[in-house]
């Protein structure tokens, strides 16, 4: 009888198993790129801080790494790193890279990053987000979610991190005062230009308006000079109005939203009660309702509703991204309609309309 040896059989993957492996290849590098997503923060400021968004549109839309490193601050002993940067830089979709000729060009992200006479120039903000004491606050967050004693139970990481909150700090910081209100003028800018062409039935029948905590007026001025009937003006506080100078075009009021706000036809509220717990919402709010007249006067809130146009991921997470800063640096948050309508009727007012403005953020006109 002749004995026979068979051969091992390989098994075949199954369709499920390739599948699985599939899924575990992706989650894996998906994982990876959640933990080091920091450094995608931290690269984009580089970038702004070394101009590179600018640079490359000076030299046309399209520029070659020694056309680049001409061009910007790098010093010859981090010259042979720049390269990393910027492939890291395109991966990531800030910039593009011609593999032909190793060119690199804006996308429509980093177009919003050229300071070059640029109305819609995001760098200042992107600029203000980044900054020393937003990103030590982000990384007390695990502490704050765990510790419930002492110094630890604060309201906010922001607290825990630097024993104060961001206004105080702006308060005896002059350079991050300077940084923060920069970027947010950059940001109302932006969309003041979206909103003053495509909502301005808004400003329909009133004659005066008061931007509450406007800043450095970059949104009462544009409503002045598209609607020239309305009377603008801004109130805040003295370490902001007392750095602006006079323009002629708004009115510059010290003072505090919490205690009174000039009588008025309307109340403009850009990013202000997404600061803030619901109790006080609701304080400031009852404030802006004695401010206005019971018959046409309305408060214009500028802020997110979330779930409000999120018709993609990206809008999405944009809206919690932006309510996970608040969690961070505030007491305050993003809020969707129901929130939003809880706040409104304990202030005492009566209706409102929202509608989505400029992709992730909405609308609202309340009335008394």
């Amino acid at each position: 009888m002749v004995e026979t040896h068979q051969q091992p059989v390989t098994p075949v993957p199954t369709m499920a198993a390739l599948s699985n492996e599939e899924e575990l290849l992706q989650a894996h590098a998906e994982l990876w790129n959640l933990t080091f997503s920091y450094l995608k923060s931290m690269a984009l400021d580089c970038a702004l801080k070394l101009a590179i968004p600018t640079a490359i549109h000076r030299l046309g839309g399209a520029a070659s790494l020694p056309d680049l490193l001409a061009a910007v601050p790098v010093p010859d002993s981090k010259k042979p790193q720049f390269p990393r940067l910027m492939r890291f830089l395109a991966a990531t979709g800030i910039f593009t890279i011609d593999a032909a000729s190793g060119f690199y060009g804006l996308t429509p992200v980093s177009r919003l990053l050229v300071n070059d006479d640029n109305a819609k120039n995001l760098s200042p903000f992107v600029l203000s987000q980044t900054n020393k004491y937003h990103v030590t606050a982000a990384m007390r967050l695990p502490d704050w979610f765990t510790s419930d004693e002492g110094a630890a139970g604060v309201d906010m990481p922001f607290r825990m991190a630097h024993g104060t909150d961001m206004w105080a700090v702006m308060a005896l910081d002059p350079k991050i005062n300077d940084l923060f209100n920069a970027g947010l003028a950059a940001d109302t800018k932006l969309a003041m230009d979206f909103i003053v062409t495509n909502c301005g039935d808004v400003f329909e029948g009133i004659a005066s308006l008061v931007d509450v905590a406007g800043g450095t007026g970059t949104a009462a001025r544009a409503i002045a000079r598209a609607f020239p009937h309305v009377k603008c003006s801004v109130l805040d506080l003295p370490n902001v109005i007392n750095s602006v100078p006079a323009d002629g075009i708004v009115d510059y009021i010290v003072g505090d939203m919490m205690e009174s706000i000039p009588p008025t036809d309307a109340v403009f509220l850009k990013y202000v009660l997404h600061d803030w717990d619901d109790d006080v919402c609701v304080k400031i709010l009852t404030q802006c309702k004695k401010a206005i007249p019971e018959s046409g006067g309305k408060v214009i809130i500028v802020d997110m509703v979330v779930g409000s146009n999120a018709n993609s991921k990206a809008m999405f997470e944009a809206q919690v991204v932006f309510d996970l800063l608040m969690m961070v640096v505030t007491a305050g948050k993003e809020r969707d309609e129901h929130q939003w309508r809880k706040i409104f009727m304990d202030a005492g007012f009566s209706n409102y309309k929202t509608k989505p403005v400029l992709g992730f953020l909405s609308i609202i006109e309340l009335y008394p």
